[in-house]
This record gives structure tokens, C-alpha cells and sequence, in this order.
């Protein structure tokens, strides 16, 4: 009789987790799209993102899997695949203009733009004193009536080449 209750135990506590939070949930989408066959191309769909994100070469990005992450804090998709790539989708209204005086009147950070375009901006913050070289891009993407904004990850460094890749990487994904 001593013997079986621990098993009795274990078998009641694995069934009592019926409902989980939203955190959970989240982590469990996010692990879904962790732990598939590292694929070239993620489907945001199942994110209600009509978006695809063509990562190329998994091993120039140095990662087996990439990951998304649904931020419920921030309503935004993160999409990481190793230390030069990481994006946030987010989906607003673009405001190109408002970012670029943003950047015209900031007193910190030296800000210039390297590639302009009417969807997208790329452009190099740097800090005085040699304190930090950062490359931003700033891209958006009308799918329908839904416009989303995406940009990178501003705490991490990424040069040119990573940030041209990020920005090439983005795709409508078509209706099917």
C-alpha cells in the first residue's frame, strides 16, 4: 500500500493541471515553433500575422532553432534566431516621419540615416565617446486594411550585413 501511493500522488497532481494561464499558453506556442525541423522560412500565421520570415543559412546565423514569442505586455511578436538576428513586429499605424524627428531632436545619440525608402529607414545611433555604435532599421508592411511596423531589437548590436538581412527577410504571406 505504501509502495503504490507516490504513483497515486504523481497520477493525481498530472491531472490536475487542467487549466493553464495565459503565460502558459504563450510559452507553449512559442515552444511549438522552437522545437520544429530549424526551418529556413517561419509562417507567422499562427500568431494572426500574415507575415513569413525568410531566415536564410541557419548556421550563418549561428542557431539550431529560432524562436517567436508572443509579448502579451507589449503586443508585439519576437523573433530571435541567434546573436544577429532579432526582430519585433508590432501592428500600428507607420509613423516614419515622427521617427525620423524623434531622431533629429535627440540630445544623447548622434543618428544617421543610411538607406531611406519610403517603407523602410536604416540608420546608425551612435553614443558620444565611443560609447556604442548601434545599426537600426525601421520597416513597415501593408497586408490589406493591416499595417504592421517591424524593427529590431534596439538592446541588442547588430551591424549592417545582419540588419540588411533582417529587412530582406520579411514577406507577405500570401492568402491561401
Amino acid at each position: 500500500m505504501k509502495a503504490i501511493l507516490p504513483f497515486g500522488l504523481v497520477a493525481i497532481l498530472a491531472s490536475c493541471g487542467g487549466q493553464h494561464d495565459g503565460a502558459v499558453q504563450e510559452a507553449t506556442d512559442s515552444t511549438a515553433v522552437t522545437n520544429t525541423e530549424a526551418p529556413a522560412v517561419l509562417d507567422l500565421s499562427p500568431f494572426d500575422t500574415p507575415l513569413m520570415i525568410e531566415l536564410g543559412d541557419l548556421a550563418t546565423l549561428g542557431v539550431d532553432s529560432p524562436t517567436v514569442m508572443w509579448n502579451e505586455e507589449f503586443g508585439r511578436l519576437e523573433v530571435n534566431a541567434g546573436d544577429h538576428f532579432g526582430m519585433l513586429i508590432t501592428e500600428e499605424p507607420a509613423d516614419l516621419p515622427r521617427l525620423k524627428a524623434d531622431l533629429d531632436r535627440d540630445m544623447l545619440r548622434k543618428h544617421t540615416v543610411l538607406e531611406e525608402g519610403p517603407e523602410k529607414l536604416v540608420y546608425r545611433s551612435e553614443f558620444p565617446d565611443d560609447a556604442g555604435t548601434y545599426i537600426h532599421f525601421y520597416r513597415t508592411v501593408q497586408v490589406g486594411d493591416r499595417q504592421f511596423v517591424v524593427t529590431d531589437v534596439e538592446e541588442r548590436r547588430f551591424n549592417e550585413a545582419d540588419v540588411a538581412r533582417m529587412v530582406g527577410s520579411i514577406k507577405v504571406r500570401e492568402a491561401v
